[in-house]
């Protein structure tokens, strides 16, 4: 089959972990790069304009995907999109071949699966969304559009987790818990009994639990 070309946004760290992926992706070759910075070349691809050019490539490529990472801005990876379905761009699915996806899962368009993650059956996760090395997503749980579930998070049976929301590496969400959207999670959280609190600061949500307060959270 004959590789089509695609389009990665962005030009940083999660960009250039996006590219191992998009390498071992039967279907699809880099075309280039569109990003905001001066650099000319990321891991040996060329930087081939900023956001604005990206309407004058729709006509040879058609496909993108989002390279951008998301932590505490999570408004980056949704304008993004928006801007790219608006000019008629195909977002596909990026899955590595180390990880294992059941048949009676759901992922939907722009979301990229990394290395040795495990998503059991009847999980739903939205679209444009990233799910890190060794994620575990257990059985019947449902992440929201524009989510990023880092590095060794498990996301355990029946949790939902609303659009726009970041949870940390190692951190852990209990069966059935709900998470609104535009969460945040701190690295190695234990989201078991929770309560979400608004933080001042970035306008997120962010989790408290009858031992920890927000100081230590934000710290």
């Amino acid at each position: 089959m004959k590789k089509k070309p695609l389009i990665l946004l962005g030009s940083g760290g999660h960009a250039k972990a996006c590219i191992d992926i998009v390498e071992s992706d039967s279907r699809f070759y880099i075309y280039g790069i569109i990003d905001n910075s001066k650099k000319s070349k990321l891991l040996g691809y060329p930087i081939i304009g900023r956001d604005k050019d990206l309407k004058k490539y729709f006509k040879k490529v058609k496909h993108l995907l989002i390279g951008v990472g998301q932590i505490r801005d999570n408004k980056i990876r949704p304008r993004l999109y928006k801007l790219g379905k608006s000019l008629g761009y195909k977002f596909p699915k990026i899955i590595s071949k180390r990880s294992h996806i059941s048949k009676h899962s759901e992922i939907q368009e722009g979301t990229i699966i990394f290395h040795d993650v495990v998503i059991n059956s009847a999980t739903k996760i939205g679209k444009n969304c990233i799910i890190n090395n060794k994620c575990l997503i257990e059985h019947d749980a449902s992440i929201g559009n524009h989510c990023h579930i880092s590095t060794g998070a498990i996301v355990n049976g029946s949790s939902k987790i609303g659009d726009n929301s970041f949870v940390g590496s190692r951190a852990l969400i209990s069966n059935s818990k709900l998470l609104p959207s535009n969460s945040f999670v701190k690295i190695g959280y234990r989201c078991s009994e929770m309560l979400l609190v608004n933080d001042a600061t970035t306008g997120l949500l962010l989790p408290i639990t009858t031992t920890t307060g927000p100081r230590d959270l934000l710290s």
